[in-house]
């Protein structure tokens, strides 16, 4: 344990500088894939149209599909390391490390969250969709003011656990030489040679990180739930 601390407090300026990295690029890229997944993922429930405006919701749709599934079925990691060194190649465009991290963080975040917001849409009673038809809302409104409000509550909790999923997945993104928190233990472990002490103490700041995240969200779930019990109080009724 002494090792641990003393390796911690001469090389503390790295660890909270990769600790940093890995909050900034979690956080940025769980509201830009947020964005993503509500704007894919209602595409996806729009109603079916006829003619022009049905094939070219069809081609959207496949377009949408073919981007869940290629990234939802490939590796972070992966996709980083053809993004990183493939513009340069093909095209000869340099692409900045940090600029990667947070494009495929938050393209891979969109694609999971696309189809936890398709789930949310659909999870909602079909009888209030009827029922803002018949009071004259479009389906723009009704998404806006009944629907969609109803589908934030309830993707919450999936938007809080994608959130903690980052901070862990951020580790992968060493492979192009990102800052985050892997690769300060990374750099650590070559200098000092201590490499139990060093992951030792990444694993206990992942587990800081995570577990003060998803408690600061269960207690935002609780706010948003309300009260478990309420009174009912009726007013003093006359009998006639």
């Amino acid at each position: 344990m002494t090792k641990v601390l003393e390796l911690f407090t001469r090389y503390n300026p790295l660890f909270f500088n990769g600790t940093l990295n890995t909050l900034k690029i979690s956080i940025v890229a769980t509201i830009f894939g947020l964005i993503i997944g509500l704007i894919t993922g209602t595409i996806r429930t729009l109603p079916k149209k006829n003619g022009f405006g049905g094939f070219l919701q069809k081609v959207v749709n496949l377009l949408i599909s073919a981007y869940i599934t290629l990234f939802r079925g490939t590796p972070m990691m992966v996709q980083a390391s053809l993004l990183f060194y493939g513009f340069p190649l093909f095209l000869g465009v340099d692409v900045d490390k940090i600029l990667t991290a947070y494009i495929i963080v938050s393209v891979n975040t969109g694609a999971y969250m696309s189809e936890v917001v398709r789930g949310g849409i659909i999870s909602i009673d079909k009888g209030q969709w009827e029922a803002s038809r018949a009071s004259g809302l479009s389906h723009i409104q009704t998404m806006l003011y009944v629907i969609g409000p109803q589908t934030l509550r309830n993707i919450l909790p999936a938007t809080g656990n994608e959130f903690v999923i980052n901070i862990k997945d951020t580790s992968v993104l060493n492979v192009i030489g990102v800052g985050e928190l892997f690769f300060a233990a990374k750099t650590v472990a070559g200098q000092s040679y201590s490499y139990f002490e060093t992951y030792f103490i990444i694993l206990i700041i992942y587990l800081l990180l995570t577990t003060v995240i998803t408690e600061i969200l269960r207690q935002i779930e609780k706010r948003l739930e309300g009260p478990v019990s309420f009174e009912l109080k009726m007013g003093n009724q006359q009998q006639v």
